[in-house]
């Protein structure tokens, strides 16, 4: 037996990605009610929704040098404090404008969230478990998504719509203190035992490479990181439309009400649970069976997600809400899958001591992807929908796939730092 310890470790940091998800999720909810109490049009709304983008873009690659220098136990704390405060202050917007500034609070704080659980599976588990590492806490940013639709929708009805904000930013701070309290890397945690911290350490011996780059800017002078960067880039688009986009399209192109946007608009992010679950024993798998590399079982498994982006292609093609929801479900699954296995690639590619700060640099690329396809809809969809919209996320996906399979082509360079 080698210990379970690490795998409670992986647990905290799902809850804290959840509750990351569903306080940022929030907005998405309460968009319909906040365009008629604020009067905004669907491009006020993508500006909201930008302002939380470009700070979100703008933040990662900074907060994972943060999470780097200070540790991810004071950091993750840290953000998530600033996290929760920033969403419970979205109870004061008084319109659009103020709603931004908000918005984009909450994206500098929120930035943290996937170089530290990156940076906590490079630490915690060897490479042959990573994937399945990042596909358990990777479905909190579904989970927490599955969760806003009927925690919000009962806030709003019950204690008006500032309450949301409150409820879905304050559980937050519980989340920090636990973490804070519960958190050491494995070479200081005293709950764990000698045969754990083996195998935990099993397979990281060449982590670091004495002809390496030296600063942490170099990791941007290397294939690996545009390998993984030019694919976030071009997937990033799909996850953003489906968890700021998924209610508004259902109440203004299917003509859903508020009711009915609660008892179905989470089913998509329960399908993205399993994608990031079944992704991530998906790669090891591969490996048992057909006996190919790491990086080729991560290659497969993107190229697998891209091909069921085709079903939220065809969302146009649906003769019902229903159908509309079933595609956007293939869509959730397909995205988590492919995305899990990109995310994990920088935990492969790079060393532990500098990992969350290239998952920082590689996260922005993709949040320049979102936010520039966000505003995309916000001009669009009112004058030519979205169905063509939809379509361009599946040939996004399958042309990163390509590129990842050009780009990453030879033995994976670690980048230390110093």
């Amino acid at each position: 037996m080698n210990g379970h310890l690490r795998w409670w470790i992986i647990g905290l940091v799902t809850l804290g990605t959840i509750l990351n998800y569903l306080a940022r999720s929030s907005l998405a909810v309460a968009a319909p009610t906040l365009k008629h109490v604020f009067d905004m049009s669907t491009q006020q709304y993508s500006w909201v929704v930008a302002a939380f983008q470009a700070a979100y873009t703008i933040m990662q690659p900074v907060a994972g040098y943060i999470l780097d220098v200070l540790g991810v136990r004071l950091g993750f704390a840290l953000f998530a404090v600033g996290w929760s405060l920033s969403n419970g202050a979205h109870a004061f917007a008084t319109g659009w404008p103020s709603l931004a500034l908000f918005r984009g609070f909450l994206g500098l704080s929120e930035a943290a969230a996937m170089p530290a659980g990156l940076k906590v599976v490079s630490e915690w588990f060897p490479p042959r478990e990573r994937t399945v590492a990042t596909g358990w806490f990777n479905i909190g940013s579904s989970l927490g998504g599955m969760l806003a639709p009927p925690i919000v929708i009962f806030c709003i009805f019950t204690w008006g719509w500032q309450s949301a904000f409150v409820v879905t930013g304050g559980v937050g701070l519980i989340w920090a203190m636990l973490w804070y309290w519960g958190y050491r890397s494995p070479r200081d945690h005293p709950a764990l035992s000698e045969s754990e911290r083996a195998y935990i350490l099993s397979g990281m011996e060449d982590e670091a490479s004495s002809d390496a780059p030296r600063h942490w800017h170099d990791v941007l002078r290397t294939r690996d990181f545009w390998g993984i960067a030019i694919p976030r880039f071009l997937a990033e688009p799909a996850w953003q439309t489906f968890n700021f986009f998924i209610p508004l399209y259902l109440a203004d192109a299917r003509g859903m009400d508020l009711k009915s946007i609660a008892a179905f608009a989470w089913l998509p992010f329960l399908a993205a649970d399993a994608g990031s679950i079944i992704g991530g024993y998906y790669a090891p798998w591969l490996m048992r069976r057909f006996k190919v590399s790491l990086l080729t079982s991560r290659k497969i498994v993107v190229t697998s997600g891209a091909i069921c982006m085709v079903g939220p292609a065809c969302i146009g093609l649906a003769g019902s809400p229903g159908m509309a929801i079933v595609l956007f479900c293939v869509g959730g699954f397909a995205h988590q899958m492919l995305s899990g296995a990109l995310m994990t690639l920088s935990a492969d590619l790079f060393d532990k001591r500098i990992v969350a700060t290239a998952t920082g640099m590689a996260g922005s690329a993709a949040w320049i992807g979102g936010l520039s396809f966000s505003l995309v809809i916000g001009a669009l969809a009112d004058t030519i929908g979205y169905n063509p919209l939809f379509v361009c996320l599946a040939l996004f996906d399958l042309l990163g796939a390509a590129l990842l399979w050009s780009l990453l082509r030879r033995k994976p360079a670690r980048v230390a730092m110093t």
